[in-house]
């Protein structure tokens, strides 16, 4: 049972609302993006790097609201939940305020993306138009994939190849393997955040008919895909280096080793419960860690 919880303010309510720890996922992979373009051409256009900073950080606070009005209305959020508070389950905004500020947030993010478009062209529209969707998609819609074993997947599609690729694209106007490839380890570290939040989660979105990949395999599965998470990027550094010719600097980022190894441990050893939250956060320290690490490496 979590404990009771003082009300914020009205602005701190929308604070909390938008979920500010979570927004390095949407940043880290931008960086690594347009590092690896300005490693392969030496140049780097800020006009388009700036805009698409800011659309996917719209996407992503409007992916937050539109999750925090819809796990409420779907009944998975309940002042109860083991996670940190969302303000429409608390009764500290109401609901249709709340997805109000998501469809401008998304609203927002289509106009920097006409810009975005006019400077990259259709493989824009593409990518601009499914993240747009799979925002909404998340916890909306009759399928939700938050609601599926298929969230962690969408996050390394869409927090990873796409936002890698994507902001490659835009300072190259063409994709490289090496761009993909760091898409992917990328991806993967942000997919470790939803590993950590549904892990925790297990058994009240199992009660809710929620069926994360964390309710189908159960918790023991659950700490080996953690450990996926976190150490695949390290192990396809190797490779990385070769298909971006960048050699020894690529060891940069295996700083970030010990640091993984000590979350892995932690996420095996505690009880799920509101440290959870704590490690969740974590979690997307260190995948922004790691982002800053490999742009160094490439860039050096």
């Amino acid at each position: 049972m979590a404990e009771p919880v003082a009300p914020p303010s009205p602005l701190g309510a929308w604070w909390l609302a938008i979920r500010p720890k979570t927004l390095t996922v949407a940043v880290a992979p931008l960086i690594v993006g347009h590092a690896v373009a300005w490693a392969q051409t030496g140049l780097l256009l800020w006009q388009p790097a700036l805009v698409a900073l800011l659309a996917a950080l719209l996407i992503q606070i409007g992916t937050n609201l539109h999750n925090d009005v819809g796990d409420f209305e779907r009944g998975t959020d309940t002042p109860a939940r083991l996670g940190p508070p969302r303000v429409t389950a608390m009764g500290w905004l109401p609901a249709n305020a709340v997805r109000r500020a998501a469809w401008l947030a998304f609203a927002l993010a289509f106009n920097f993306g006409i810009f975005l478009v006019y400077h990259g062209g259709w493989p824009i529209v593409a990518i601009g138009l499914a993240s747009l969707l799979a925002g909404w998609a998340y916890t909306g819609g009759p399928w939700p994939l938050a609601y599926t074993p298929l969230g962690e997947l969408f996050v390394v599609l869409f927090f990873g190849l796409a936002a890698v690729g994507g902001s490659y694209y835009l300072q190259t106007l063409s994709i490289s393997p090496a761009a993909l490839l760091a898409g992917v380890m990328l991806g993967l570290f942000a997919a470790a955040v939803i590993t950590v939040n549904n892990y925790r989660d297990l058994e009240t979105d199992a009660r809710a008919g929620k069926r994360t990949l964390a309710v189908v395999v159960g918790r023991r599965a659950t700490q080996w895909v953690y450990a996926l998470e976190l150490l695949l990027p390290l192990l396809l550094l190797p490779l990385l280096a070769t298909l971006a010719g960048r050699g020894p600097w690529l060891a940069l980022p295996l700083l970030v080793l010990l640091p993984a190894l000590r979350l892995l441990q932690r996420f095996r050893r505690e009880a799920a419960g509101p440290i959870f939250n704590e490690l969740l956060a974590s979690t997307a320290r260190l995948q922004l860690v790691y982002a800053l690490l490999l742009a160094l490496a490439m860039v050096a």
